[in-house]
């Protein structure tokens, strides 16, 4: 029996706007065929101003989330500052490479905004650290960049890329047996995150 009918679908979308950051995730957890939820939780928050958005296994996302969230508390009392967006993806970079033998089962976008502006971290289950503008992570990923780069500009507002994820979301929704139920965003601007929902259907 082929181990690759047990991997869990998603599509896991970031996009860095003029004035914050967008990250979304559908809600299947699918393993092979079967879905084992329609609820499921790939987009959280880490501060105010930093989330994450991941594909993979839910429970290494979730693993990862409470190992990051305590590094950067930890950072934020002895520092008594807030942490910057690239030190946070490279916090989880640092953890995902020190289990780069037994790794996390997950493709996870870092985004957020801080004094430097909004930007967006790309990372891969062993610790791999790239910035872009925008990225799209899991089984749907393929069909969801191919939205983004035809429709994505630089200094867009946060309404203009809403609409382009949700756009790039349905078209990958669509197409990926792995994806689906609807979509999860998490919203980061100066003003702070907030999640929202959107149909994909």
């Amino acid at each position: 029996m082929s181990q690759d009918m047990f991997l869990p679908g998603a599509t896991t979308i970031g996009v860095v706007c003029r004035d914050g950051v967008i990250l979304a995730s559908e809600r299947r957890v699918s393993y092979g065929y079967f879905v084992m939820s329609k609820t499921g939780k790939k987009v959280f928050k880490i501060t105010d101003k930093i989330g994450m958005a991941c594909a993979g296994l839910v429970a290494d996302m979730q693993v990862l989330l409470r190992e990051v969230y305590a590094y950067v508390s930890l950072h934020n009392y002895e520092t008594g500052n807030p942490p910057v967006v690239r030190s946070t993806a490279k916090i989880m970079a640092n953890l995902l490479f020190s289990r780069r033998l037994f790794p996390y089962l997950a493709q996870t976008i870092v985004a957020g905004i801080d004094e430097a502006g909004p930007s967006l971290f790309v990372l891969d289950p062993i610790g791999s650290v790239m910035e872009d503008k925008y990225a799209s992570v899991g089984t749907g990923a393929e069909i969801a960049v191919g939205v983004l780069e035809a429709e994505y500009k630089p200094g867009i507002s946060v309404e203009e890329g809403k609409d382009i994820v949700i756009r790039a979301a349905k078209s990958a929704l669509a197409r990926d047996v792995g994806s689906g139920e609807g979509l999860d965003l998490l919203i980061i601007t100066n003003d702070g995150a907030r999640e929202e929902s959107a149909k994909t259907s």
